[in-house]
């Protein structure tokens, strides 16, 4: 069988058929279907009249095809864009209308394309080892493919023999020889690009009937299951699904991945590939929509651009196909809804009339507090996700011990995160980029996203001496990963989380203790942080937290630097940090509160006299202004033999900028003070301005969970068995 549509995916998640062939994404019945249905779904109409107008809009301009030069943003750049999306959404038109001006279009265009590919050299943008040849690098020359190859099939048919051997020989299979012969060891890289490059060429080859393209595809060009999209599937993925390289590329990943395992189960079925590996591309899906918050948008760890949500192309692809191959579930209509389309194939028209008959009454998506274990095996540490409160009152602390993420991640181990009511409060920076915006280091990532975005101290996690994790190394980073110690969220109202790192540096232990606590007391789920270091050797250490929002005070003063600054540092991402006011405690805790939205925050941190306060910014070297100049919070230690960083985070208070009043501005926390820590266990107490005590103790090296544990306090005698004791007093 030939390929037909694989989606809408890339553009406006659509997709058709064609009665006159096989397809791989449906058969001919399928298209019946959608077209019978058109005019009584709401959601299906709107996709295809979206996808109609596209097509139309470019029939109805003059075709250009022009000489690639341009980088990622640039004329020539989004021209070929412009083009591949026109292709296949021609095609798709004329599976539905058989109206020949769209066959006309994808001959004329892709003719147009088979005089100017044979001249081609590698792209004179290119700057990497993938170079591309109608773009700066091959992974677009492979979108390139995987949209007009589904365009071309489409009008296949409509083709005399010699238009088809003049597109296939001087299309496609060009390009496909280029990708596997030419860039071979990237052709099988366990990458993102790995799985777009294996995707595109495993299209063409069942669109061209061609068994040897689609088996270098499905298992690398030798062959031998070391590449291809079979070995993307076993590597990436955690057992639960968790993609290595972050949300924000799983987000990208996953349109391939569902594409050609939909080719792959139209034209192979024996291969049972959505059964593969217990389900692991539903497991992937899931895991995507948990890795949200709750306004949709991807956690932007590693390099993620943080504008990219739910709603994008690649998701509305993979719900589709989701819903054909695993099942209907409502609790994606709120997303889907967002989306506002549909892919046009079974899961797409189940979608369309599932929306229809349950209307305002569907239930809503639900985001759980998740741990997901990273690597292939699951042993790479891991993602948390703490969770309180519904919907779009939802509370989020991150937690981050993951594998390195491949070339895209960053050496910041035990980071975290938070979010309220939607809200970005303590951030993660994602990744500095300014996707496709010519003007901007030709849309590419900028040089601060190595020297600042990727390096620790730009994370809310320990730096040691100025140096990042794993000295800024990907090749010793990618050996290593952070451990969960222990977890319990059985109560959602009491979630703790412990992980280790024993090799971000030579000779420190890091061990990072978070408690999500809600009780009657509070409005909003404070976090207890207990960040513990452990090494034989003195050492500095600093604890960012960088905030979002507007400093509103702290409770201690501060010198600020008025008229000059300086850099924190001269190197691992210190460079980029203004130096802009210091504090030195003098009593047990410092406190920063700061205005977001219409919620005050703050963080309250134990302090001792010898404790450094620095208040920084995001911005110095940075002559073309690349970096945003986000605010941050230091802690700064000089500890012999490590100690512990306690803090404390809480949600309080309300400003209502129209009725201009503020109430609760003032921290709940009255004191936080670490009254016991070795070895062997942590104690701390945090007092709140209401008179209650919160009292935690956190086990420091013992592996079992039924472990007793007994200690002396100044107050008398703490015993407790397991991991750790809450007590609220």
């Amino acid at each position: 069988m030939r390929l037909f549509y694989l989606g809408f995916c890339m553009l406006l998640g659509l997709s058709g058929a064609v009665a006159q062939r096989g397809s791989v994404l449906m058969d001919p019945s399928d298209a019946s279907q959608i077209q019978q249905s058109l005019g009584q779904f709401a959601l299906l109409d709107k996709s295809y009249e979206d996808l109609k107008q596209l097509a139309d809009g470019a029939i109805a301009q003059p075709m250009d095809v022009p000489v690639p030069k341009d980088p990622a943003g640039g004329y020539s750049h989004e021209q070929h864009k412009r083009n591949y999306q026109a292709i296949q959404a021609a095609g798709i038109c004329y599976s539905v209308s058989k109206d020949q001006r769209y066959v006309k279009f994808v001959k004329d265009i892709l003719l147009q394309y088979s005089r100017l590919i044979p001249t081609l050299k590698n792209h004179p943008q290119a700057k990497g080892s993938s170079p591309g040849r109608l773009f700066h690098q091959a992974l677009n020359d492979c979108n390139w493919v995987a949209y007009s190859v589904q365009g071309y099939d489409a009008v296949y048919s409509e083709l005399t023999p010699a238009e088809r051997s003049q597109i296939e020989s001087s299309v496609f299979r060009p390009l496909a020889t280029f990708l596997t012969r030419d860039l071979e060891s990237w052709f099988n890289l366990v990458h993102n690009h790995g799985v777009w490059a294996v995707s595109a060429v495993g299209m063409t080859g069942f669109v061209l009937k061609d068994k040897e393209l689609v088996e270098k595809a499905i298992l690398g060009t030798k062959k031998d299951g070391k590449g291809g999209f079979l070995a993307q599937l076993n590597t990436l993925f955690s057992p639960d699904g968790y993609y290595t390289e972050g949300p924000y590329y799983v987000r990208y990943a996953l349109l391939p991945f569902f594409l050609f395992a939909q080719a792959i189960e139209m034209n192979q079925p024996e291969r049972k590939i959505f059964d593969y590996r217990n389900q692991i591309l539903k497991k992937a899906f899931y895991a995507a929509l948990q890795q949200t918050n709750s306004d949709g948008k991807f956690i932007p760890i590693n390099d993620a651009l943080k504008e990219k949500g739910w709603d994008t192309r690649e998701l509305v692809t993979a719900a589709s196909i989701v819903f054909q191959r695993y099942g209907a579930d409502a609790t994606l209509l709120d997303m889907i809804r967002q989306q506002g389309r549909v892919l046009l194939n079974k899961g797409g028209l189940a979608i369309a009339k599932l929306d229809k008959q349950l209307g305002s009454e569907s239930p809503h998506f639900e985001r759980k507090s998740v741990i997901f274990s990273d690597g292939p095996m699951g042993r790479d540490g891991g993602i948390a996700i703490l969770r309180n409160g519904v919907q779009q009152q939802q509370t989020s602390l991150v937690f981050k011990f993951t594998g390195h993420g491949l070339s895209h991640g960053h050496y910041d181990k035990l980071m975290l995160a938070l979010y309220d009511d939607g809200n970005e409060i303590l951030t993660d920076y994602g990744a500095a980029r300014f996707l496709n915006v010519e003007p901007k280091f030709g849309g590419r990532y900028l040089p601060e996203n190595h020297s600042f975005a990727m390096q620790t101290i730009a994370h809310n996690t320990v730096v040691v001496d100025e140096a990042s994790h794993f000295g800024g190394k990907e090749a010793v980073a990618e050996k290593e990963s952070g451990q969960l110690y222990f977890a319990d969220l059985s109560d959602a109202n009491q979630q703790i989380i412990s992980a280790k790192a024993a090799t971000a540096y030579k000779d420190v232990t890091l061990q990072r203790t978070l408690l999500m606590l809600n009780d009657s007391t509070l409005d909003k789920p404070i976090v207890l942080d207990l960040f513990r270091v452990l090494s034989a050797q003195k050492h500095q250490y600093d604890l960012p937290f960088y905030y979002k929002g507007q400093l509103i005070k702290t409770n201690l003063p501060y010198q600020a630097a008025t008229k000059v600054q300086t850099t924190l540092g001269e190197s691992n991402g210190y460079q980029h940090l203004w130096k802009q006011a210091e504090a030195k405690p003098n009593a047990s805790a410092f406190t920063l509160t700061w205005l977001n939205d219409s919620r005050f925050y703050s963080v309250t941190t134990a302090t001792d006299t010898a404790t450094q306060v620095i208040l920084a910014r995001v911005g110095a070297n940075d002559p073309d202004f690349n970096l945003r100049p986000e605010p941050a919070l230091i802690v700064r230690q000089q500890w012999a033999k490590g100690g512990t960083f306690l803090s404390v985070i809480e949600p309080h208070g309300h400003f209502d900028p129209t009725a201009e009043t503020a109430s609760g501005a003032e921290s709940n926390v009255k004191e936080a003070k670490i009254i016991y820590d070795t070895a062997v266990a942590t104690v701390v107490d945090v007092w709140l301005n209401s008179g209650h005590k919160i009292r935690l103790a956190v086990a420091n090296n013992d592996a079992a969970s039924g472990q007793s544990h007994s200690l002396s306090l100044p107050d008398g005698t703490l015993s407790w068995k397991g991991y750790y004791q809450l007590n609220l007093l």
